[in-house]
């Protein structure tokens, strides 16, 4: 007979309801690689409006991705779905025990997706489309990424290891390679302003977890072909 602690950490049928280009499910996607979990893709094409199908408000009323559906449970936003897979399926702990690693980890977490992501968002970058130009568009969004990668490559520069507090993935780092990806991909971010997560993006480049997680690795990624 399993034991709690075994029958806890057992998935049930995890359903990730995502975007391949929506770094916010790209957070979700490297979580449950880390943790091994097995899941359902189901890709909501945010281009096309996907969002907006009655059956997916049900899912989540907000209209955003990600969302993660787990037996009976149904979570949305990548830090509250991230956090409830920290605390139902612990293997591969994302926090670590040491309260001044987790509170920085938090910390980060906490500046990607409120300081910098919302800024430069799909929909944020959509209501201002016919109201700037480009430009002034891509201007906006590469302030707010750099003043955030800033203030992180401040925080972590002085405790970072292999990895962004240390030599163990957690969550800083689960936060941190998508927005850094989509910096650069998106952004034309000058990542030789910011060393320390320069060395950080090179370092995700290594992890099968993260690599697996990339946008064009994605069911619903055009494709290249």
């Amino acid at each position: 007979m399993a034991s709690d602690s075994e029958a806890m950490a057992r998935p049930a049928n995890l359903t990730l309801y995502s975007y391949y280009w929506s770094s916010c499910a790209h957070r979700v996607r490297i979580a449950l690689n880390l943790k091994g979990l097995e899941y359902e893709y189901k890709a909501v094409n945010l281009s096309k409006g996907d969002q907006f199908d009655p059956e997916f408000e049900k899912i989540n009323p907000l209209k955003f991705v990600p969302a993660l559906v787990d037996g009976d449970v149904v979570v949305a936003d990548s830090l509250a779905i991230i956090l409830y897979l920290e605390d139902k399926y612990p293997q591969h702990p994302l926090l670590p025990q040491d309260l001044k690693k987790k509170a920085i980890n938090l910390q980060v977490a906490s500046i990607v997706s409120s300081s910098i992501q919302p800024l430069q968002s799909f929909f944020t970058r959509q209501f201002f489309e016919k109201r700037i130009s480009l430009d002034e568009k891509l201007t906006s969004s590469q302030n707010h990424v750099n003043k955030g990668f800033a203030a992180i490559e401040k925080l972590i520069k002085e405790i970072a290891g292999k990895y962004a507090t240390g030599d163990e993935v957690q969550l800083a780092d689960v936060f941190l390679a998508p927005q850094i990806f989509a910096g650069v991909a998106r952004f034309q971010i000058d990542m030789s302003l910011y060393p320390t997560l320069t060395r950080l993006n090179e370092a995700y480049a290594e992890l099968p977890a993260f690599q697996a997680a990339l946008p064009h690795r994605q069911p619903d990624a055009p494709s290249t072909s």
